[in-house]
Formats: C-alpha cells, sequence, structure tokens
C-alpha cells in the first residue's frame, strides 16, 4: 500500500468536509483487524475509499473487499484512489443502492463495517446477520450520532436517522448469537462479535 498517497486522500477528503473515518476509531478498528486478519470484508458506504484503503492492509493473503456506494461521482474518485494507494486488487466497488444490492449478495464476510444512512442501519443490521461467517464481525460508525442517540433529542430534522440508531442498537444487543459492545470514540462505534 501506498502510504503517502494514502494521507494524500485523507487530505483531501478533510478538505473537501468529506466523512470518512475518524483517526480513534480507526485506531480501534485497526487493531480488531490486526488480530482477526479478515479474508473477505463487506463495507456498507466507500465514500472515496479511505476507510477499505486503511483495512486491506489487514487482509488475509489473497483477501478481499467489496464495497458499496450509491453515488457515482464517489465511485469514481474511490477507484482512482484505490489505483494511487496501489490496491486495487484487494478492493472491489460495488455501485449502487445498499438497500437494493445488499438481497442481491449471496456471499459470507468475516468483518462487516457499516458507514452509510443511519437511517437505514437495523435493515443494513438484518442484512449483515444474514451474511455474516461464523465466528464473524459487524462494526458500525457512528451509532451514538453526535451524542443524539443516548439523549432525549427530538428535533425533527434528524429524528429518523435518531430513530433507527436505537433501534439497531436494541436489536444488536437483543440478539442471543452476538457479544456487543459500544466504544464513545469517534461518533459512537458498535462491535458486535459472533459467539
Amino acid at each position: 500500500m501506498n502510504q503517502i498517497e494514502l494521507e494524500k486522500i485523507k487530505k483531501k477528503a478533510l478538505e473537501e468536509k468529506i466523512p470518512i473515518i475518524m483517526d480513534d476509531t480507526l485506531q480501534v478498528i485497526d487493531d480488531l483487524l490486526r488480530d482477526k486478519k479478515p479474508k473477505k470484508i463487506l463495507e456498507i458506504g466507500t465514500a472515496v475509499g479511505y476507510s477499505a484503503i486503511c483495512f486491506s492492509k489487514y487482509l488475509a493473503r489473497g483477501g478481499i473487499i467489496d464495497t458499496i456506494e450509491r453515488e457515482e461521482t464517489r465511485v469514481i474518485e474511490a477507484k482512482e484512489n484505490i489505483k494511487k494507494a496501489e490496491v486495487e486488487d484487494k478492493i472491489n466497488i460495488l455501485y449502487g443502492d445498499a438497500v437494493e444490492l445488499l438481497p442481491t449478495l449471496d456471499g459470507k464476510y468475516d468483518v462487516i463495517f457499516i458507514d452509510a444512512a443511519k437511517g437505514k442501519y437495523p435493515f443494513f443490521l438484518k442484512e449483515a446477520l444474514r451474511m455474516l461467517e461464523k465466528n464473524g464481525m459487524i462494526i458500525a460508525d457512528n451509532v451514538l450520532y453526535k451524542g443524539y442517540v443516548m439523549s432525549d433529542y427530538n428535533k425533527h430534522k434528524q429524528r429518523t436517522a435518531v430513530r433507527n440508531l436505537r433501534e439497531f442498537l436494541q436489536e444488536l444487543k437483543d440478539n442471543k448469537n452476538l457479544e456487543v459492545e459500544v466504544l464513545e470514540v469517534g461518533d459512537g462505534l458498535a462491535i458486535a462479535k459472533s459467539k
């Protein structure tokens, strides 16, 4: 992986206010992936490809990341970034809306990373559970959503996202097959390991 290009991708994304994974969140995920050495990762929400590039260094030999993005301009930029970072043999971008694409996928994944439309997290979870490999792990970013999820926040603008994130966290905790922890790093990170 080309670390210099990765730093450039990060700098440009931050300058253009494109949401990318925060450093402290990435550190936690790095540690998880380093221990796990996944063969297959599914990422829901590519943006400019930054997190997929970061995750690619922890793949087992011959491993692959499938990442879903619905915005065409982001797909184009992500492809360029992945090429610049010299990891195009490890990352496969699926262009389309995750709500439509996920039900068509039938592979199994060691790690599923959710970082897309907050209001769709319960749907993403249902699909993730279906595709999770035995001893797999689901990681979801931004689950505390600026602190709104754990507060009595009820403004109209974000109400659906907040309600659905609360539902998502409850479904995780209620699932007897998962060992769940929610960390207050970045904007909240949920880690669910299958038992």
